[in-house]
């Protein structure tokens, strides 16, 4: 079962990959530029099919996708004096081109939010902007790394059903709200927390500890009262757009302080997921079911719109960043400096992916 969950999550992971690519291929169409192919996965090829001008390949390699554009490279012939190729439109057009990718795969996210909605997702009681959240219960969101709830083996998602310590208890069915001010009233008490995992009943004793919260002591967890928001399709669109603009911004934010971090010399590297953590939890998240999976491939989708966004050559972002410098400069950049800074580029992404899949192979390890 677990290979045939690892399996499906590879195959949600092309589809992603293939939206990007699906993004320059119709964006590149619309305005007119001659497309050469489209390709599902990579080289060797298998069979090929050409309708109009374009040929749809199905490779070998059975990762991502590629789309060939006419004049993305100066070097191709007739490039120059083509009106079709895409270095002859204009900058805007070429920028256009470019970031349709991006583009396309926030729009994925916020269609496949959109339709967890429709079916019925996970929402946090004060953070529905339409519609109304129903059964909301005490939920673990965070656990704090060293904090006593950790120690005791509190995850997210736990949902908090009863607490009590050698004093005092407090009734099922109490909000976080009540909940938070119940720790905070038994500081020096260790509190016996049942929660429900799934459809398992646990239980787990923890003592607050200073140094985690300014002024007083915690266990370490960050509470909210969680419930499931079922929305008709107009208004899932509008949460949808909501929640994928929160989760757009936060993940710019994350991986803006990650890669801080990584030129401070203070990464965390232990918190960040490659490739091979990346497949072992979407290979869980589709076992646990439709919504774990909406709201993980939504985040995939999004991850890969903002990387793909970074100024680095080799991803959009760096063929981005060559538009804007010619369009200052009022010139091509030469080809030969365009190629060594893509291989730079490529090198640092590979090392950032060896170092990366390092730390996962010594979590699986350990």
């Amino acid at each position: 079962y677990i290979y045939m969950s690892l399996f499906l999550f590879i195959v949600l992971l092309v589809v992603l990959i293939l939206v990007h690519e699906f993004g320059h291929f119709s964006v590149a169409k619309f305005f007119g530029i001659r497309v050469d192919e489209f390709g599902i996965f990579f080289p060797p090829r298998l069979f090929a099919f050409k309708r109009g001008e374009t040929e749809y390949s199905f490779n070998a390699l059975r990762f991502g996708g590629f789309v060939k554009i006419f004049g993305e490279s100066a070097k191709e012939d007739g490039v120059q004096t083509d009106p079709r190729s895409l270095v002859r439109k204009p900058r805007l057009v070429q920028a256009a081109v470019i970031v349709a990718g991006v583009v396309f795969n926030i729009l994925f996210a916020w269609l496949a939010l959109s339709a967890g909605y429709m079916h019925g997702l996970p929402t946090a009681a004060g953070s529905a902007v339409v519609g109304q959240v129903e059964d909301a219960r005490t939920t673990v969101l965070g656990v704090l790394p060293d904090s006593p709830a950790a120690k005791a083996g509190l995850q997210a998602q736990d949902v908090v059903v009863a607490a009590q310590t050698g004093t005092a208890q407090i009734q099922e069915g109490a909000t976080s709200d009540e909940l938070r001010a119940f720790i905070a009233a038994h500081q020096e008490e260790s509190v016996l927390l049942t929660v429900m995992r799934g459809e398992e009943e646990k239980t787990f004793l923890a003592k607050p500890a200073e140094g985690l919260v300014a002024g007083q002591k915690a266990l370490g967890v960050s509470l909210d009262d969680v419930g499931q928001l079922q929305l008709p399709v107009h208004l899932a669109l509008v949460q949808g757009a909501v929640l994928a603009y929160h989760m757009t911004v936060g993940t710019a934010v994350g991986l803006g302080g990650f890669f801080y971090s990584i030129v401070t010399g203070t990464a965390n590297w232990g918190g960040v997921a490659g490739p091979i953590g990346i497949a072992g939890i979407g290979a869980s998240a589709v076992q646990d079911g439709l919504v774990a999976t909406i709201i993980l491939m939504s985040l995939i989708s999004v991850n890969l719109a903002i990387i793909n966004l970074l100024p680095i050559p080799g991803l959009d972002g760096g063929r981005l960043l060559f538009i804007v410098i010619e369009a200052i400069i009022r010139r091509p950049i030469s080809e030969k400096l365009s190629l060594r800074l893509t291989i730079a580029g490529f090198a640092l992404l590979i090392g950032l992916m060896v170092v990366v899949s390092f730390h996962d192979i010594a979590r699986l390890v350990g």
